[in-house]
């Protein structure tokens, strides 16, 4: 027989050992960002261990002491990882798939597409060109709709004229079920789907933005370097201290790989090694767990790029802070005058065998007028 003070000591041992693999299991899983019924489970799991030791021990008093401790400890876990996850969800986000797209819906009651003074000199009635785009442009692009097409509703996600992000309005082009996207320069990736269908986009540039690098308006720094960008974005700079800031690691957030704005730092970073992008796991609608790259979240040591039109006018909520790089900042003037170094054409694309109304759209689009809407809109023609 063991004796019962062997017993009581494993037991100590045992439980304190549990404990302390419990308690950093929950702190990982809060600081590490997975799923909460991980800090469940790992409380669950120590509540059974606990209980089955104090029973070996004997006394159905400490049985009763041990679960209630077991599922106040599990509580107390559970408490902790609503609470953080609160306080997650209340740092904002900048994310371009949340944007109102129906703000700018071409016939809406007070949409805020840009317009002509007039009547536009083109008007489409039959053979409507089927149009996709980036969110971003969809704004222009609804434009030229509200101008050239026949009154209508135009839902931006069924019909005629959609919004279905950059990613999937090329795959669209590539698959015949659109004829012409507006987008930035398509990725090395998507020329090469394009290319495997013995393809090849038919690029027409329509405009010019900036890029846009952007912090927490709390952070001190105003300004990087084309060097410094890069430094960060490949990893070699990690601390805001190194970049005459104040310490802390520096939380780098990127975009989904074929987006436009992923594509245009991939440009950027010509010659360096991108670092591999934040994650974070969200629940798919199937219920189950997926990981995808991490929208940008405001965090006080946080950056992020996306378009100028985009961060200013449809998602600018006043807690972002642009940055000047090489001393310029990004404005309309200093992308017309080159001062600013990071700035990209868009397009109209289509696969080379256009409609003929496809055509006549695009053609117009170069016109007066449409240069017009481009500019009231809000991007450079």
């Amino acid at each position: 027989m063991i004796k019962r003070w062997v017993k009581v000591l494993v037991s100590v041992i045992v439980g304190l050992a549990a404990g302390s693999a419990a308690f950093v299991g929950w702190v990982a899983s809060i600081f590490m960002g997975r799923a909460g019924f991980y800090s469940v489970a790992i409380a669950a799991a120590y509540a059974a261990l606990l209980t089955a030791l104090v029973a070996w021990t004997g006394s159905r008093r400490k049985i009763m002491v041990a679960g209630l401790c077991a599922l106040l400890v599990a509580g107390l876990a559970m408490g902790i990882r609503i609470g953080y996850d609160g306080y997650i969800a209340s740092i904002p986000v900048v994310e371009e798939s949340r944007i109102r797209l129906n703000e700018y819906r071409p016939f809406a009651e007070g949409s805020k597409v840009a317009r002509l003074d007039g009547q536009a000199s083109l008007h489409l009635s039959e053979g409507l060109p089927r149009i996709d785009g980036a969110t971003a442009l969809y704004p222009l692009y609804a434009s030229f709709v509200a101008a050239t097409y026949p009154e209508g509703d135009y839902d931006p996600e069924s019909g005629s004229v959609l919004c279905t992000t950059t990613g999937n309005a090329y795959k669209n082009l590539i698959n015949g079920d659109v004829d012409v996207i507006f987008c930035a320069e398509p990725s090395a990736e998507q020329i090469r789907a394009v290319a495997e269908k013995g393809a090849a986009f038919d690029m027409t540039p329509i405009g010019k933005e900036a890029f846009v690098f952007f912090v927490n308006d709390k952070n001190p720094i105003t300004g990087l370097s084309s060097e410094q960008v890069r430094g960060i974005y490949s990893g070699c700079i990690t601390d805001w201290s190194d970049l005459g800031g104040k310490p802390g690691a520096i939380k780098v957030f990127q975009r989904p790989k074929n987006s436009g704005s992923q594509t245009i730092l991939e440009k950027i970073m010509s010659g360096y090694e991108l670092m591999e992008p934040l994650r974070e796991e969200v629940i798919d609608g199937m219920g189950g767990i997926i990981e995808q790259t991490a929208d940008y979240k405001n965090y006080k040591n946080a950056i992020g790029y996306s378009f100028l039109y985009y961060s200013t006018r449809m998602a600018g909520n006043g807690l972002i802070r642009l940055l000047a790089i090489d001393g310029a900042y990004p404005s309309g003037e200093s992308i017309r005058d080159g001062s600013y170094p990071f700035t990209s054409s868009f397009y109209a694309i289509t696969l080379g065998s256009s409609t003929q109304e496809t055509k006549k759209l695009i053609t117009w689009i170069l016109s007066a007028e449409g240069r017009t809407l481009v500019e009231r809109t809000g991007y450079q023609p």
